[in-house]
């Protein structure tokens, strides 16, 4: 068998598998990933509409120890009911993985400046390990 025969053979079963399992054509979308302890415990907003989110900060540490650098993500999620109670009563400290939505925005300021946002709308939350409560006593 030549190579070219060879590949053909090995190609064409892969790429028409490729998106087997979905019927719907791909679409575009940036997801982001993160790692890192909460800024402070997180806060309950109302929209304009009414709507109650959930809005806080994550601190992510990244580079040698020597010269470690934080970023800093402001996450917002629309959880509802035991989802959002859970999140609120996370305490400030806690090592979450968060998984969501990432945006770019662009927009005007009050001093008519052109300014660029990036917002993370959260999709998924796991909480990897608490702050260690101080002893009584102590």
């Amino acid at each position: 068998m030549s190579f070219s025969a060879l590949r053909r053979a090995v190609v064409a079963p892969a790429s028409s598998a490729a998106r087997a399992f979905s019927t719907t054509s791909p679409r575009p979308l940036a997801k982001i990933t993160i790692i890192g302890n909460l800024a402070d415990t997180p806060e309950l907003h109302s929209t304009s509409t009414g709507r109650e989110i959930v809005r806080y900060a994550v601190a992510s540490n990244s580079g040698p120890r020597d010269n470690r650098k934080t970023s800093w993500f402001k996450i917002t999620s629309f959880a509802e009911g035991p989802g959002r109670d859970y999140l609120m009563n996370l305490p400030k400290g806690a090592t979450i993985y968060v998984e969501g939505d990432a945006t770019v925005n662009t927009y005007t300021d009050a001093q008519g400046q052109t300014r660029t946002g990036f917002s993370v709308v959260q999709r998924s939350l796991e909480v990897l390990r608490r702050p260690q409560a101080p002893e009584q006593g102590e």
